[in-house]
């Protein structure tokens, strides 16, 4: 294991986590106030969140402050572009479902307060049909296009496009292990896909959920979701339901994805680790006994990929397969790149690269450790 370098923090000037902080964090309040017709106290609570000089810890009464605590030992009374912008994105999700009442024993409990934006970016009957379609191709060419489709689709970032407008040009790949990850898929063991976001992310999900079944790639899919809302747009059960009830009654692809939930073929998860600020070296042991019995574990998008490897300032040409060897078993990750940790490419790959490549959402990667 390499010597790790410091934490990726918020406090540089011009930075992109600096930018996340300062304007993208705002741009998601006012989303969310504008979507739901939230009482005075909750927007008040959101405008104090934005306006908090120094962290302060979720209340005493919270159901998780005790775990809080203990994830943000150090962390409180200090700026929030002073602590490790992997945390300080986890927390202020967290301080926004407290503000919102999501956990609260008011009317607002359990409900989303991302739900406008996810139900309006839910994907139209053309997309449906064009993914439906697939199954005419040969199998190789199917798995080829749905491979690309997953990745591609990792775009449909919902907080992400709120600052950058989501008007990227799809350049190229700055890694490519998609003949690896297929290799890997040899047929009748379990394979666990860690979903992003939901809408036109988890449709391509879906529908490539089905390939690996029908064609007997898998034996079972464990697909795995958040348990609350997260990070805008991340995909939850009650948004992968939705999705499912998008496909046309006559979908083959929907009516054998339902067909796999009732049979146990097709399993939903939605562990609470993943609402937690911690990388995947730190996944409880139930959790990590599901992957490590995987053919193969699918990490989508680029929280994933920054949990997976560590939130820290890499080298570009750190393998990969170092920083990945830790976890239980064979991994894979489909990441659009949209923030600054990046591993596993050659010597001198960046040169060809604009300078804005890490963060434009224009690049993305595959990268297999078996």
């Amino acid at each position: 294991m390499p010597v790790e370098p410091p934490a990726i923090l918020s406090n540089v000037p011009g930075s992109f986590p600096e930018s996340v902080l300062r304007e993208r964090h705002p741009a998601i309040v006012a989303r969310v106030l504008d979507g739901i017709p939230y009482a005075p106290a909750v927007r008040d609570e959101l405008e104090r969140l934005l306006q908090e000089p120094v962290i302060e810890p979720l209340p005493a009464t919270a159901h998780d402050a005790a775990d809080w605590a203990r994830w943000g030992a150090g962390m409180y009374g200090r700026s929030w572009y002073d602590v490790p912008f992997l945390w300080a994105e986890n927390f202020f999700y967290r301080r926004l479902l407290d503000a919102t009442g999501y956990y609260g024993p008011g009317p607002w409990r359990g409900i989303d307060p991302f739900g406008p934006q996810k139900a309006a970016d839910l994907p139209g009957a053309a997309e449906l049909a064009e993914l439906d379609a697939l199954q005419d191709l040969q199998e190789d060419d199917q798995a080829a296009a749905l491979t690309a489709a997953a990745l591609w689709g990792n775009r449909a970032d919902l907080g992400f496009r709120l600052v950058s407008g989501g008007s990227h040009r799809v350049d190229e790949l700055v890694a490519d292990d998609t003949k690896a990850l297929w290799g890997l898929l040899r047929g009748g063991g379990t394979v666990c896909l860690v979903a992003d976001n939901a809408g036109r992310e988890l449709l391509p999900d879906l529908v490539l959920i089905d390939f690996l079944l029908r064609t007997g790639r898998a034996g079972r899919v464990e697909l795995h979701v958040k348990p609350a809302p997260y990070f805008v747009s991340d995909a939850l059960p009650a948004d992968v339901l939705d999705e499912l009830r998008r496909f046309p009654p006559r979908s083959a692809v929907g009516q054998r994805l339902r067909a796999a939930l009732r049979d146990g073929s097709l399993s939903l998860h939605a562990d609470r680790f993943y609402c937690a600020p911690l990388t995947f070296h730190d996944v409880p042991q139930d959790l990590a006994s599901r992957f490590a019995a995987a053919e193969l574990t699918i990490l989508k998008g680029d929280l994933n990929y920054r949990r997976l490897v560590g939130d820290r300032h890499w080298p570009v040409t750190t393998p990969f397969e170092e920083l990945t060897g830790y976890f239980p078993g064979a991994v894979a990750a489909l990441r659009t790149v949209k923030s600054d940790v990046v591993v596993g490419l050659g010597a001198g790959a960046e040169r060809s690269l604009p300078a804005s490549w890490r963060t434009s959402g224009a690049f993305a990667l595959v990268q297999v450790r078996g």
